[in-house]
């Protein structure tokens, strides 16, 4: 796990940059098989939240692809937007998906792990899962408000840190962390 993890501060700042991460960038959210496959079941339920540009997208080609390093991502809308994106009247990007499960339309399923865990990225390697905070210029304003609330990146991310790994797991990490951090203010402080 990169320190970034447990010494930066993070949290979504939805108002100030509305919804741009589900907007910009090269690619797609990385997802699994399993999602892709409840992601197909859940379209019925879906469809009619989505742009006919994503309509379109995903008959052609599916919920997801292939990008550049192999690895499967979710569908965009000409080489930016997710599928699965959905413009507010407010000018906030919003994800459909969420929003059905908010509505319980999705047995459950919330979104993609990728995007609750988001801007912990994970990398599977053979024998263990890395765990790394991903810098983007357009969180900004989400290290701001966490800097402000003194909230680490892994607190905020509490629950698809405890959806992807349990609560064990987390429960670990949390101790480790707070060890860690009064070690390193203590450090500071001589």
């Amino acid at each position: 796990m990169s320190l970034d993890v447990v010494e930066r501060c993070f949290c979504c700042d939805l108002c100030r940059c509305n919804g741009a991460c589900c907007v910009e960038g090269d690619a797609g959210a990385p997802v699994t098989d399993d999602e892709v496959k409840t992601i197909e079941d859940l379209l019925p339920t879906l469809w009619d939240s989505l742009s006919a540009k994503a309509q379109q997208v995903i008959n052609q080609q599916g919920v997801s692809y292939s990008d550049q390093q192999g690895e499967r991502v979710l569908s965009v809308v000409d080489g930016k937007e997710c599928v699965f994106s959905r413009l507010n009247d407010d000018g906030t990007t919003l994800c459909v998906i969420d929003e059905a499960f908010r509505q319980n339309k999705t047995g459950g399923f919330q979104k993609p792990i990728s995007c609750a865990l988001y801007p912990i990225r994970l990398t599977e390697y053979q024998s263990f899962t890395a765990v790394n905070y991903h810098h983007w210029d357009i969180c900004l304003p989400a290290c701001q408000l966490g800097v402000e609330m003194k909230m680490p990146v892994y607190k905020f991310l509490r629950e698809p840190l405890i959806r992807r790994f349990g609560k064990q797991w987390y429960d670990e990490l949390d101790l480790v962390a707070q060890q860690w951090l009064m070690q390193k203010k203590r450090r500071k402080n001589k």
